[in-house]
């Protein structure tokens, strides 16, 4: 009896040393210490369906209850354009937000982090306060890849600010067509150029361990951020420039034109990539199984999670949802692994927990799309610092970021005209003179002069969308003060005729836009931008600045002007083009795109036949620095 007594105690001390060690082995995906494999295969194994699906969905932030997060395994939150907790929030507003959410996502059974994202496609554009950059196409122009990646950690920056860990940028689209919406969010028509920028991805997510394997996704710490880069793929190759279109392009074409810039992406880390809502060859991009998971994943070794665009499945029918059973099969079956679905997360689930219990869609293609998510937040470090950080509060528009901006748009302002025919240069102008007149919509209009992408997604007009400086505050600060400046929008020839004008600074261009409201098939400068630079320059020695996303239909207006420059979308920092409008700084930037004489010219790019410009790709006069001005 007593041998038997003590053959029942071992084998409770057993069980008991057992479940100890097993209750330190339920620890090991928590464990930092352990192979990062070893983490991920441990935490997959404990998932149920139900969580799986939860890792996969990405709701919008004000969808995102604690107790929706909580009760469905939420993998993810986003901001769309303009989302944000309250007008003019904070950082502190950002981070208590997203703190709720985390806590909500830790509480779960596993208590695995949700990771929050944003479009921070030009700065941490949707934040008050926000240093906003130059738009892609202006950075296309500077031709700095240095100052791109600097750009690109001031970002990363200015989004962990506010306790947000990833950013969907950048774009990568090669725009081949200026009639597209999203024209702008392009770097070039040139694949080399695009290439040369993806530099802002090291900038966003930190540099790469050297030797690193390639494809594998990297984030260096809570400094940094995730990035994703998009529209895969051909997005700018759309017919017509229409988004979401149709890219009819040979598979020589596609490789040649629109992919290069992913190769270097992922060479550099990348940690997402977003799917574009485009077709190749009437294909739907979410639906194509031989590029989203052969190519990218197979061929190119991509090991970081693809993600759909803002509703993107339901884009795979028309009309939209028509039958998300389908879009869900075929976007899931393609490869897609992490599925923005602002509002409908509940039916996402419903349909593919059936699908997957009905071997439509394969356990496989779950856990592959798990993994890839897992891979990324165990990557970035999500797991041991979840929450925000609040001493980077005060990283939010500080004044290193604005000087970062300010240098930004020094290098991307293209001289495209200076001095009218026979005449001496018209710039750099004097500062000290008697009397200037700054005409135009986009002179005093912060909103224009940051585009679409800027608090809201649309973009705004006005001056009190969020903090800057406009290009007439910048000129008044920057020239003598007896110099006298006068500023009318619209001015009438009485104006102009009663006043001995030295000059006139003729600012005016596009109304914000972003995506398909941007689409726009004549590209005249908006009413009454040319009816300001004819009323203007017929009378007075004058310089136009075009603040837009594309080039412009200007031939029948050059002629008039004395000197243009193109100023792109150049954000917040308006002194930047005053620093070199009166030479401070010379002009260096060249046409990330090529000049049309007229829209019946498009599509007209580098290298076509019969290639005949108003400017070139590459072209922009120089000048040099004025020391004593």
């Amino acid at each position: 009896m007593m041998a038997s007594s003590r053959c029942h105690l071992f084998i409770l001390l057993f069980i008991c040393f057992s479940v100890a060690m097993g209750g330190s082995d339920y620890l090991k995906y928590k464990d930092p210490k352990q192979p990062l494999n070893v983490r991920i295969n441990d935490l997959l194994s404990r998932m149920t369906l139900a969580e799986k699906i939860g890792q996969m969905s990405q709701i919008a932030r004000e969808n995102a209850s604690y107790d929706v997060i909580k009760n469905y395994s939420i993998g993810s939150v986003l901001s769309g354009g303009g989302s944000v907790p309250a007008p003019k929030a904070s950082a502190e507003t950002w981070m208590n937000m997203i703190t709720v959410m985390q806590k909500a996502a830790l509480s779960t059974r596993l208590g695995i982090p949700m990771i929050y994202g944003i479009d921070a496609v030009h700065g941490h554009n949707n934040a008050y306060n926000a240093t906003i950059f130059p738009h892609n196409i202006g950075l296309g122009a500077a031709r700095d890849p240095a100052l791109v990646k600097k750009i690109g950690a001031a970002t990363a920056l200015e989004v962990r600010a506010t306790g947000i860990p990833y950013a969907f940028a950048p774009c990568v689209a090669v725009c081949r067509d200026p009639r597209w919406g999203r024209c702008y969010e392009s770097y070039s028509e040139d694949p080399k150029v695009v290439e040369e920028m993806t530099e802002i991805i090291p900038g966003l997510q930190g540099d790469i361990p050297a030797n690193s394997r390639k494809g594998v996704p990297f984030v260096a710490g809570q400094r940094n951020v995730a990035a994703c880069a998009k529209h895969y793929v051909g997005d700018g190759g759309t017919y017509m420039g229409i988004n979401e279109n149709n890219t009819i392009i040979s598979p020589h074409g596609l490789f040649s034109i629109h992919m290069p810039p992913y190769y270097d992406a992922i060479i550099k880390g990348i940690s997402t990539v977003m799917v574009s809502y485009s077709s190749w060859n009437g294909e739907k991009m979410h639906a194509n199984h031989y590029l989203v998971t052969k190519f990218l994943k197979g061929l190119l070794h991509f090991r970081g999670f693809v993600i759909t665009d803002w509703e993107g499945l339901d884009r795979i029918t028309s009309p939209p949802h028509a039958n998300y059973s389908y879009s869900i099969q075929a976007g899931i079956s393609a490869g897609i692994d992490m599925v923005m679905i602002p509002y409908a997360f509940k039916e996402f689930r419903d349909d593919l927990t059936y699908q997957v219990q009905n071997n439509i869609i394969p356990m496989s293609r779950i856990d592959d799309a798990v993994r890839r998510i897992l891979r990324v937040k165990f990557t970035m470090g999500l797991f041991e610092n979840p929450f925000p950080d609040p001493s980077l509060a005060d990283q939010l528009g500080k004044k290193e970021h604005r000087e970062l901006a300010r240098e930004a748009v020094r290098k991307s302002l293209v001289l495209l005209k200076n001095g009218k025919s026979g005449d001496s240069p018209m710039l750099p102008l004097p500062k000290k003179t008697q009397k200037i007149l700054i005409a135009g919509s986009h002179a005093d209009n912060l909103g224009y002069q940051c585009g679409g992408w800027t608090i809201s997604w649309q973009g705004l007009s006005g001056n009190n969308l969020t903090t800057g400086t406009t290009i007439l505050n910048a000129i008044q600060s920057t020239v003598d003060a007896e110099t006298e400046v006068i500023y009318s929008e619209n001015p009438d020839s009485e104006l102009i005729s009663s006043n001995k004008f030295s000059y006139a600074i003729v600012v005016v261009g596009e109304h914000p836009y972003a995506e398909t409201d941007g689409d726009n098939l004549n590209l005249t400068i908006p009413d009454p931008g040319s009816k300001v630079i004819q009323n203007v320059c017929s009378s007075i020695k004058c310089v136009v600045i075009l603040i837009s996303g594309r080039p412009l239909v200007v031939e029948p207006y050059i002629d008039e002007m004395d000197a243009f420059v193109a100023a792109w979308l150049p954000g917040t920092e308006g002194q930047g083009v005053a620093d070199v409008l009166f030479g401070d700084y010379g002009f260096s930037g060249k046409l990330p795109r090529t000049w049309f004489r007229s829209v019946d010219q498009l599509p007209m790019n580098v290298g076509d036949p019969h290639y005949d410009p108003l400017f070139p790709f590459g072209f922009g006069l120089t000048t040099e620095p004025v020391h004593a001005n």
